[in-house]
């Protein structure tokens, strides 16, 4: 193994062309100079230095070690400038974590601009669902996630994590225009008793809110499709397979024929940053900067969806529904900080008069519409 400080020593001899300057720049006598040449020959096996004069010459060996040893200084210098520059320039590796929907909406315009202006950032991304991404942070093997926070299932996340809210949207039911139940204007959950559902995978945030919020009103899901992205449960939908809970920021992503209704209870989705305070880096901080001024997400959500408050149909008494829905109360959330997005609370699309019979619906469904079905 070749000593870095006689590789120094070597660098200097090359550059200031005899022993006795190479000393006097690196702070050490003439003596010491030739002791650290001596020792570095016997450490790579090779004549280094020759007699010249009253001085000494580089051998071919040693101008070929010197070559080296000059890029190996000029390596070393770079990183101690780095170092220095870390406490401002955001520079380096950007591990982040984030759930499928963050990435596809939030990370590809933040990453792109932070990249354009700091060319020295290396940005990593990992896609995960909150359970396993919490951990990773926590160890130190992630900087920064971009998590989901349910409003009917919060998550208390442990301490020595800040957050904060990018994205407030509203999350909808999902079902085929032709649905019985899809010319409502707010849909009651306790009423979707024995309809199918399309979810994502087991453990996943969306999925447990949903099966949270139907069995508080007296639902138990039936979970036919195990899904992990909404676009696709959306095709299931289209189709009159299944329904979905889908959050505003994947709306714009439904085929023809699928209708978005409020829930009663009110379903919410909190999109957040996640990270340790006190052990950020620059760029986390220049990436937390850049969320905070990233455009909204929810945007132009399509035909039929905007983001004015649904009005429910007044209603006459009706001794069957006189009891109000009731649901759990919200818990408080340890949010730190906000980025001031607008909440979302949309409108509800013109109602579409049902067929009198769409292959797409159960046989029972059908009935329910009025049709034979044979």
């Amino acid at each position: 193994m070749i000593n870095l400080e006689r590789l120094r020593a070597l660098a200097a001899v090359d550059t200031h062309g005899s022993i006795a300057r190479a000393a006097r720049a690196l702070h050490i006598t003439p003596s010491g100079m030739s002791q650290q040449l001596s020792k570095l020959e016997r450490e790579c096996g090779h004549r280094l230095t020759e007699p010249e004069g009253r001085s000494v010459r580089l051998t071919h060996a040693g101008r070929v070690l010197a070559e080296h040893a000059a890029a190996v200084m000029a390596q070393l210098a770079a990183a101690e400038d780095d170092l220095a520059a870390l406490d401002d320039e955001v520079l380096g590796p950007l591990r982040i974590g984030a759930i499928g929907s963050a990435i596809r909406t939030l990370l590809p315009t933040t990453l792109a601009a932070l990249t354009t202006r700091h060319p020295r950032l290396a940005p990593t991304v990992r896609d995960g669902e909150v359970a396993e991404l919490l951990p990773a942070l926590l160890r130190g093997g992630l900087d920064l996630l971009l998590i989901e926070n349910w409003s009917n299932r919060p998550w208390h996340l442990p301490e020595g994590v800040a957050v904060r809210t990018l994205v407030t949207e509203e999350a909808r039911v999902a079902l085929h225009e032709a649905h019985p139940l899809g010319d409502r204007p707010v849909l009651r959950l306790a009423d979707l008793d024995g309809v199918a559902w399309a979810a994502c995978p087991p453990g996943a945030e969306p999925r447990e809110a949903l099966v949270q919020a139907l069995r508080t009103c007296g639902v138990e899901p039936d979970l036919r499709y195990s899904i992990s992205d909404h676009a696709t449960q959306l095709t299931l939908v289209a189709a009159g397979l299944t329904a979905a809970l889908v959050p505003a920021t994947a709306w714009r992503q439904a085929p023809p024929g699928v209708r978005f209704l409020p829930t009663d209870p009110p379903l919410r989705r909190d999109v957040q940053a996640a990270w340790r305070p006190g052990t950020e880096t620059p760029p986390v901080r220049a990436c937390l900067d850049a969320l905070a001024h990233a455009p909204d997400p929810l945007g132009d959500l399509g035909p039929g969806l905007s983001t004015e408050p649904a009005q429910s149909e007044p209603a006459g008494p009706d001794p069957a529904q006189s009891e109000p829905v009731r649901s759990e109360p919200e818990q408080s959330e340890p949010h730190t900080e906000s980025a001031g997005h607008t909440d979302l609370a949309a409108s509800t699309p013109p109602a579409q008069p049902h067929p009198p019979h769409s292959p797409n619906l159960t046989a029972t469904e059908n009935r329910t519409l009025g049709s034979d079905v044979g």
